[in-house]
């Protein structure tokens, strides 16, 4: 194990940078983890056992050789990390369907959980939003636009229904 501290910057991108340079120098995967900022010897050890879960959780996600921070890991960061940000997630995840929806006044988020809620079914999403089925297809369009065109992969789809299911928690109670 080897611990570095470094001032000022991403914390995910620098992991991601070392990772990346010690496995080329090392010819063989070196998975980094990542936390921070802290400024004091307290925030110091609760930054290295964060660093060592995202290791751990990196290396049990199959991603030997990579470098992340908790942030970077998704929903898998959100559980295991020190400092839940649900808000920062959901933002990360769904943000960019959601800032369309206020810009246009469009309401996509509805037809995202439309069609997860009927796992994936166009069919029943049309009848679910009492629209066409092409519209529902356009929608999806529109929203594999915005969230790039690899938003179903199952990882990524448990990644959305988790975000779309907090930012419906978190709406409700400041709604």
């Amino acid at each position: 194990e080897v611990v570095l501290l470094v001032r000022g910057v991403d914390a995910g991108a620098l992991a991601r940078s070392v990772a990346a340079e010690l496995t080329s120098t090392m010819d063989c995967p070196v998975t980094v983890g990542a936390a921070g900022p802290a400024t004091s010897p307290r925030e110091l050890a609760v930054a290295h056992a964060e660093a060592a879960r995202c290791v751990a959780s990196l290396l049990a996600l199959g991603r030997a050789g990579e470098g992340a921070s908790m942030a970077d890991l998704g929903f898998v960061g959100l559980l295991l990390g020190e400092h839940a940000d649900l808000g920062a997630y959901v933002t990360a995840t769904i943000g960019p369907v959601l800032d369309y929806d206020e810009r246009r006044g469009t309401d996509l988020i509805g037809t995202l959980r439309a069609y997860f809620s009927c796992g994936g079914n166009l069919t029943k999403a049309k009848d679910l939003l009492h629209v066409h089925v092409n519209t529902v297809v356009q929608r999806l369009d529109r929203i594999a636009s915005l969230l790039g065109e690899h938003w179903q992969a199952p990882e990524r789809a448990l990644e959305l229904q988790l975000a779309l299911r907090l930012h419906r928690l978190t709406s409700d109670r400041t709604g």
